[in-house]
């Protein structure tokens, strides 16, 4: 079995399931500005804004992990809760929610099955807390 790249709640991915070929992050931090007379702004930190993180892949149904498994991300995702998120290096990267999920077929087998599945998955960082999660 091929080692996980990364693993979002059960979804794992890894080059014998879905493996992304691309990962983009982005993280936003919010300034407040005040105008001064005569000088640059003043500026203050105010927070974090969001972080997400989008994966850009492919999955062969064909060569390993089977047909479903854009299916099971949508499943996993309609649960509506956060999710662990875990690097292939063990790293704890938080809670996250999964925002977005597209998906493209192309190459098709008799009955329209899809040879490959491109697939396109964004989330966000969740930071609501634990009482939030628990649904006190």
């Amino acid at each position: 079995m091929a080692e996980v790249m990364m693993q979002l709640g059960f979804l794992q991915f890894s080059l014998d399931t879905a493996v992304y070929q691309r990962l983009s992050r982005s993280s936003e931090y919010r300034w407040a500005r005040q105008t001064r007379i005569g000088s640059n702004d003043a500026m203050q930190f105010t927070g974090y804004g969001p972080e997400t993180i989008e994966f850009e892949g492919v999955v062969y149904p064909h060569f390993k992990g089977g047909l479903k498994q854009v299916d099971r991300m949508r499943i996993q995702a309609s649960i509506g809760i956060p999710l662990p998120l875990v690097s292939g290096a063990g790293r704890v990267l938080g809670l996250w929610v999964v925002e977005a999920i597209s998906e493209g077929q192309e190459v098709f087998a008799k009955r329209g099955i899809p040879l490959r599945q491109d697939f396109t998955m964004r989330i966000a960082r969740y930071d609501g807390g634990l009482r939030s999660i628990l649904r006190f």
